[in-house]
């Protein structure tokens, strides 16, 4: 019996669902350009970078668990 390298799909299915996710992307990338000068480390965009992460776990999830099933 050969070992056979295990593929983990969660990786090809977040790039697959990025695309979708554009809008919580921008409102991202927004807020870092707007706080880039803020010399104190007092503000801070994790609020929007866990809305992008939340949408894309949102698109995998279903496509994930099929895979596992």
């Amino acid at each position: 019996m050969a070992d056979e390298d295990v593929v983990d799909p969660k990786k090809y299915l977040e790039d697959a669902c990025k695309p979708k996710c554009v809008k919580p992307l921008i409102e991202y990338e927004a807020c870092k350009k707007r706080i880039e000068s803020d010399l104190s480390g007092h503000k801070h965009c994790t609020g929007q970078y866990f809305d992008y992460l939340w949408c894309i776990d949102k698109c995998v999830a279903p496509k994930l668990l099929a895979k596992l099933k």
